[in-house]
Parts: C-alpha cells; structure tokens; sequence
C-alpha cells in the first residue's frame, strides 16, 4: 500500500513539475516528457497493465491542468497507449537490468514514439500542418529529448542496483 501512495505522490509530483518547470527546459518547442519517463518505469518495473492505467491517469490529469481546451483526454489516450507499448518491455527477471542499462532508453523512445504518433495524427486534424509533418517536426524531436533526459534516472538506477 506505501509503494502505490508514493507512486502516487511521485506522479502528481512531475505532472506538476511538467506543466510548469519543464518549459524551462525546451529548446524551440521541444520539451521533454518527464512524465512519459515514469510511465515507461512504471512499466518495466510493474508491467502493461499498470502503465496503462498509470498512463491514462498521468495523461488526464495533465491535460486538467495544462488547460488546453478542446483537447480534454488526448494526453490521456496517447498516453495510455504509449504505457501499453512501454509494458512490452516488462521482463519480470531483468527488471534491474533494463532499468540500468541501454534497454531502458530503447524503451523510452519507442513508446514515446508511438505516444507521439497518436497524440499528433489527433491533435493536428484540420490544422494546415500535414501530421506527417507534425510527427516528423514535433514528435520526433520531442522523443529523442525524451530519450535523452531518461539517461539520467538510467544512470542512476544503474549506479544504485548494478554495482
């Protein structure tokens, strides 16, 4: 019951830190998904099913906090979606292994990906820009900073239960 009060704590700690300090952080446009690092965690460490549930309810209350209207529940669709993909990952015997090494970044990046494409080919219907576009100009870029800022918790989870 601890574990899921702090994972708890934990996700509403960096959807807050997502809708207001990681701005801070976008090179352009570009932010990184800080809140997608822990779904895809949440993945490896407790399987599909709880990155799923977990994606949907980050995703939620991202988009309730992030105040974009006419988007209610796209965050939480993609995100949950991504969760999903990120659950393919889960190997109940090289939970550690992946956390702390190069499998976690592959992991960030293809379930970003896939969060990215569903969240652009919806969020750009009707808009001028062609979501090929949108996918290639946005969501590309958007994971690989993703991918990148997962280096850190890597290196960390990997100095911690690998040495």
């Amino acid at each position: 019951m601890k574990r899921v009060i702090a994972d708890i704590l934990l996700s509403i700690l960096l959807v807050l830190l997502q809708t207001t300090l990681v701005g801070y952080l976008s090179i352009g446009t570009i932010v990184p998904d800080l809140t997608f690092i822990w779904i895809v965690y949440l993945a490896i460490r407790r399987g599909q099913f709880t990155a799923t549930a977990a994606g949907f309810l980050i995703g939620l209350t991202f988009d309730l906090l992030s105040g974009r209207e006419g988007m209610l529940g796209l965050s939480a669709l993609s995100k949950s979606v991504g969760g999903f993909a990120a659950g393919y990952f889960y190997n109940e015997n090289k939970t550690f292994h992946t956390l702390g090494g190069y499998q976690f970044i592959i992991a960030v990046a293809v379930a970003s990906l896939v969060q990215n494409l569903i969240y652009f080919i919806i969020f750009l219907q009707g808009a001028p820009v062609s979501w090929w576009d949108g996918v290639v100009l946005y969501g590309v870029p958007s994971m690989l900073y993703t991918a990148v800022m997962a280096l850190m918790p890597m290196f960390a989870f990997g100095r911690r239960y690998l040495t």
